[in-house]
């Protein structure tokens, strides 16, 4: 057993100092970047990304957010595409874990068909995504679908390390997606004392994977659109977001009416009961709960919010002087609070 003492942040104990700008509109702001991959392949659009949950990895959101070139990672659960619109898709991503059924799929003959077509050849990123991104059998995961795949982008995760990062992008990962435990429905700290506060796990993530040419993502714990900036102020390349694209008409769910008029729909963890039991059948005997359910207000079209975290960002930007999202981080300074701001979306 040792002890880190050096001090780990969360997104919530800092804020962004200001900086003397010759930008005068936030309509200077490019919030567009280039990524060429060590493949050769290279994708272009704002690099926040909606997250692979059930509710919010829907084919509704990618719909919505390819309309502004972002990127949404479709639930490991969906399995057929309603249209060729959106088997034809370049801002949908599909996700896997590492079930038998999912090794098929990647690995096997087979594949996953849509139309008589293996989809996998359709859609440039693949995210491989599980909890525990540290075991021995999560890297031959990755070296197995990279070998698989030689022309894919691939997402892998989920770790807050520095070394982590690069042993999966030596596997061969191109992404690879940071945070374990920072989310709003998320209870792995709590139940697990498993985690690392997020900026700070963002920030050494970032200097890690840049090292080797490789880009992270950061997942989980943005409760706000100046989060998303922090996120990306602290070298994030993407910010995939979860609860803050919780109870839109485009996520999953009916909505709800609670006794005092109120209108919500329901946003869970995939770890969590109603998860597992939706897709397991319930939580196994060897394993504990590591997610909740919560009623989300009900929140409309996600159009909406978009803007409003598009909105910060530029805002972001404009304050500190970046004319480029790819500039934040040199020139973000973080200053250190001594209390946590109030938040205007998703839960605290």
């Amino acid at each position: 057993m040792r002890i880190e003492d050096d001090i780990k942040l969360d997104y919530c104990d800092v804020l962004i100092r200001p900086k003397r700008s010759i930008l005068e509109s936030r309509k200077e702001v490019d919030l567009y970047r280039t990524f060429k991959f060590k493949n050769g392949t290279e994708w272009t659009g704002v690099p926040i990304v909606a997250s692979n949950m059930d509710t919010t990895g829907t084919i509704e959101m990618a719909r919505v957010l390819s309309e502004y070139d972002m990127l949404t990672c479709l639930s490991k659960h969906i399995t057929t595409f309603p249209t060729d619109e959106d088997f034809d898709n370049p801002f949908m991503a599909v996700s896997f874990g590492m079930s038998e059924e999912d090794e098929q799929a990647l690995l096997g003959s087979a594949g996953i068909r849509y139309h008589g077509t293996n989809f996998l050849t359709n859609k440039d990123f693949i995210c491989l995504d599980v909890a525990n991104g540290y075991t021995q059998r999560f890297i031959d995961f990755v070296k197995s679908v990279r070998d698989r795949w030689q022309d894919k982008i691939i997402i892998a995760g989920n770790v807050v390390t520095a070394e982590m990062t690069e042993a999966l992008l030596l596997a061969g990962a191109d992404i690879v997606k940071v945070g374990v435990g920072p989310g709003s429905v998320c209870t792995t700290r709590k139940v697990s004392g498993v985690g690392c506060p997020q900026l700070s796990a963002v920030i050494e993530c970032a200097d890690a994977a840049h090292g080797l040419n490789g880009y992270i993502m950061a997942d989980g714990g943005c409760q706000c659109p100046g989060d998303v900036a922090k996120a990306f102020g602290a070298g994030a390349d993407f910010v995939m977001l979860g609860g803050m694209l919780a109870g839109h008409d485009e996520c999953e769910g009916e909505v709800h009416t609670d006794n005092s008029g109120d209108s919500y729909k329901v946003f869970y963890g995939m770890s969590s009961d109603t998860a597992m039991q939706r897709h397991s059948g319930g939580v196994a005997t060897y394993r504990a709960s590591e997610g909740k359910t919560v009623k989300v207000p009900y929140r409309g079209a996600v159009s909406d919010t978009i803007k409003q975290i598009l909105g910060g960002l530029r805002s972001a930007c404009t304050y500190t002087g970046a004319r480029k999202i790819k500039q934040l981080p040199k020139c973000t300074t973080f200053v250190r609070v001594t209390r946590q701001l109030n938040t205007v979306f998703g839960d605290s």
